[in-house]
């Protein structure tokens, strides 16, 4: 039956506007990129405050590779010094991290630091934060079926066993449940390829704020909004209601 209101349990956020909110201060790009680390810093400390049980956020696409060559290796030097410099700070709080996303892509260096980094806060078992770094929800799928198909080779399972459920799970390999409340800043209005399975009955929020001016106020309005849908889950309202009072 369908879940009652209150404070998500999972919210994912596509942090848009850095680059446009550096532009309109007449600065580059990667100002802006720096400025978001700022907002993760403070929407991490708000999600745990409130009692969020996970969140996610969308720190590079596997698309993103496609920008700048400048910008890109800026991104990736900026995810080193954050791993570096916030790392602590989360294992101190109990909060684990979980990269998401094919790390392949990154250098040795990165690689290991993100390996070493998870490791650290691995037992933590406060907020799950989970960075999609070089991400793609199409990929996250199809990483789940080739991994099921591997199965159905292997004869560990026939194909007609694998339904809706299976690769659910699957997926799922990650520590990563269905989003309830997914989050954009910067004015766009598309999901861009973001957590594709998880965002199914998600509630969408979005906000013309630029990512760098996204502060706990603007969060606070994003779960006040999710508090007062009616999430039904294809059940029809009278039924909801129905629920709550028996």
């Amino acid at each position: 039956m369908p879940e009652s209101r209150g404070t998500p349990k999972h919210v994912a956020i596509i942090m848009d506007g850095n680059g446009r909110w550096a532009e309109q201060k007449g600065k580059i790009r990667v100002f802006g990129h720096k400025a978001g680390v700022k907002t993760v810093r403070q929407c991490v400390n708000y999600a745990a405050k409130q009692g969020v049980e996970a969140l996610t956020l969308f720190a590079f696409s596997s698309e993103n590779w496609k920008r700048p060559k400048e910008e890109v290796s800026t991104l990736m030097e900026l995810f080193m010094m954050v791993l570096n410099s916030e790392v602590k700070k989360l294992h101190k709080n109990n909060i684990k991290l979980c990269i998401l996303g094919d790390v392949r892509g990154f250098s040795t260096t990165l690689q290991d630091k993100i390996a070493k980094s998870e490791a650290l806060t691995a037992k933590n078992t406060g907020l799950v934060l989970n960075i999609a770094a070089n991400y793609g929800g199409r990929w996250h799928i199809a990483e789940a079926a080739k991994e099921l198909a591997k199965k159905v080779q292997q004869g560990e399972m026939a194909a007609s066993d694998i339904d809706e459920s299976v690769l659910d799970q699957q997926i799922a390999s990650w520590p990563l449940t269905d989003v309830d409340l997914m989050i954009r800043t910067g004015g766009e209005q598309r999901i861009s390829n973001f957590l594709l399975w998880q965002l199914a009955y998600a509630e969408l929020f979005f906000t013309d704020t630029l990512w760098p001016d996204f502060n706990e106020q603007c969060f606070a309005d994003a779960i006040a909004s999710f508090s007062h849908r009616e999430r039904r889950y294809g059940h029809t309202s009278a039924q909801v209601q129905a629920s709550k009072q028996g």
